[in-house]
């Protein structure tokens, strides 16, 4: 949907902005629709991304420093270049997109809502589609009741957590840490009013997980057949504590939002193995 604007509007060179994961993506339907992309990512970001974006034809600039320097780097090219921002943060139509993600899992679920999604969050994309999206299937009429959304931070960069927590309306400053979950350290959501206000509106929450609850939630996906990314681990890794503290139930129907192969993570999950591979 996002690239399809884009062609309507004639773009043929865009720049973006990302952790891995999105710029991969963005590397892909880049090279599919015939534009050339400028990608700006840290210098941090694991090898086996900016590999995908790079295979895909991407120009990858790694940028020193915090998730936010990528951000800044990439909108001063665009100015300089006059290549279209194109970043996924900010473009509606990608939000449009992602509450697809509603659409199918109602669809998979026999045209019902489950009683729990949770996601792992750093720009909150997918947080966001997945509220809207069940909202939208309310207001047709196609389920009686939206459920819970629970949003899963990195307890080294959790903006919207500490938000919700204190009942603020906004994110406050901070400084990112580092995490083994790469893929969320956003300091600073630009749609953190939005998510905010939507997930409570869910009747849902937002939590953190630190780097150990991540690693143990991937062992146990890893002993079910399952090699995820390790931020795609931080939705699984909250559900004990969720349990524990009565947020969930035995009862509730969950679903856990996967978004990550777990070779995106290769190097971390060798050292974390020893593996000799």
């Amino acid at each position: 949907m996002l690239f399809g604007t884009l062609m309507e509007e004639g773009v043929t060179e865009v720049v973006e902005d990302s952790s891995g994961n999105a710029g991969a993506s963005f590397s892909a339907y880049s090279a599919a629709c015939g534009v050339e992309l400028e990608l700006f990512v840290p210098a941090s970001a694991p090898p086996a991304k900016l590999l995908q974006a790079a295979a895909h034809g991407a120009r990858v600039r790694t940028i020193e420093g915090p998730r936010a320097a990528s951000t800044d780097a990439a909108m001063a090219a665009s100015e300089r270049s006059g290549a279209t921002y194109a970043s996924h943060q900010w473009q509606p139509a990608f939000n449009l997109g992602t509450q697809t993600f509603a659409f199918e899992l109602w669809e998979q679920l026999g045209q019902s809502a489950p009683d729990v999604v949770i996601c792992p969050v750093g720009v909150g994309g997918l947080l966001l589609g997945v509220c809207l999206g069940f909202r939208a299937l309310e207001r047709a009429g196609l389920i009686e009741r939206r459920p819970r959304v629970i949003g899963v931070q990195s307890a080294a960069c959790s903006p919207l957590a500490l938000a919700m927590a204190s009942g603020a309306d906004d994110v406050a400053p901070l400084d990112p840490g580092q995490s083994i979950a790469d893929g969320v350290l956003v300091a600073r959501p630009p749609r953190s009013r939005e998510i905010l206000a939507a997930v409570r509106d869910s009747g849902g929450s937002i939590v953190t997980a630190d780097d150990a609850s991540v690693w143990t939630a991937h062992d146990e996906l890893r002993q079910l057949g399952l090699l995820v990314e390790l931020t795609s681990a931080l939705a699984v890794a909250a559900i004990g504590p969720l349990l524990a503290a009565g947020v969930l139930t035995r009862d509730d129907q969950v679903v856990a939002a996967i978004t990550g192969h777990g070779l995106k993570s290769a190097s971390r999950l060798r050292e974390h193995l020893g593996a000799q591979v």
